[in-house]
């Protein structure tokens, strides 16, 4: 065998001109599946029966085993003591990072080539200011929640991976294999990147700009009343949807529905019509050259410029700039 393993901290080749180093950054309750998609992306590229064009290493800021959110323990090198040419902060719960932890993410960060995260890895990114006047993604869910702690950054909450110069961010889980691909595209070209997408047998390769999944449209609520709700929304978007409107259908008084709507779904019910209607609107604007303003009213905005407004807080781009996304 040419490489060598360490148990399972490092899988490191025999000396190869081409070879990268990419370190995976663990801290406890991390997701394992965050670390494990585009660990296999990396192992898998390069020539069949040659040396991996990549070196991968498992690190942490003390080193040691770090054991992830069910439980599983893996050892790592001290982040300090690696020369890395990628950094990559996988997810997992919210790492309260202490100011020593901090300042070696940090020092890090001014030694490696490129730096990424993957699904709420971001939220340690951000921490440690590396994310400060740049665009970036998270997974869906957090995207609010990452744009209303940092206000610095431009949440791009629907985009699959984003790449700001050297700073790289991802979605949730799979979107890692993406981010990883596009890497390794960029590295070695898009032939190899293609082979380790069917090594792997996943799609070559989702765009960084393409879409994550319609958060409200995959919505289950536990209860029937708020699912006839939400289908009654989503049959009717260019119709007025009043909070009193979608408590009728619910049969419930408004109050009593404004708060059952936001426990089960985490949004308000205006916030809720917003999102469906800027999720329909969208798909038109991509698809074809339907003026903006025919859209709108199709799917229920007042007017172009609201729906300009709310394309900006959930999208961070006007329709506009979606459209030229989408032809180019």
């Amino acid at each position: 065998m040419r490489g060598r393993y360490n148990d399972v901290k490092d899988y490191i080749p025999s000396n190869h001109a081409m070879t990268k180093r990419v370190g995976f950054l663990l801290y406890p309750g991390y997701l394992l599946i965050d670390l494990a998609g585009p660990m296999s992306a990396f192992a898998s590229a390069g020539p069949r029966g040659d040396d991996p064009l990549y070196s991968i290493q498992m690190v942490s800021v003390l080193g040691g085993p770090i054991t992830n959110r069910f439980g599983v323990s893996i050892e790592t090198s001290m982040l300090k003591q690696r020369s890395l040419d990628t950094l990559i902060v996988v997810g997992g719960s919210r790492w309260a990072l202490k100011p020593s932890d901090v300042e070696a993410v940090k020092a890090a960060s001014l030694k490696v080539r490129r730096l990424a995260s993957v699904c709420t890895g971001a939220f340690v990114l951000a921490q440690c200011g590396l994310l400060d006047g740049r665009r970036a993604t998270t997974h869906w869910r957090r995207a609010a929640e990452l744009q209303r702690e940092y206000a610095a950054i431009r949440v791009e909450s629907d985009s699959i991976f984003v790449k700001d110069g050297g700073v790289w961010t991802s979605a949730g889980t799979t979107a890692g294999i993406d981010l990883a691909l596009a890497m390794i595209e960029e590295d070695y070209g898009a032939s190899i990147a293609l082979q380790v997408s069917q090594e792997l047998v996943v799609y070559y390769r989702r765009p960084g700009g393409q879409s994550q999944f319609s958060a409200m449209s995959e919505i289950s609520p536990e209860s029937d009343r708020i699912r006839l709700t939400l289908s009654y929304a989503r049959e009717h978007l260019k119709e007025p949807l009043s909070v009193d409107r979608l408590a009728e259908v619910a049969h419930l008084s408004p109050r009593q529905f404004g708060r059952l709507f936001k426990e089960e779904t985490g949004e308000t019910p205006a916030k809720a019509v917003e999102r469906l209607r800027a999720e329909a609107a969208r798909e038109r604007i991509e698809a074809d050259a339907e003026p903006v303003e025919s859209i709108a009213a199709a799917v229920g905005f007042s007017d172009p410029e609201r729906m300009r407004r709310a394309f900006l807080r959930l999208y961070g781009e006007p329709p506009q700039s979606l459209r030229r996304k989408a032809r180019r």
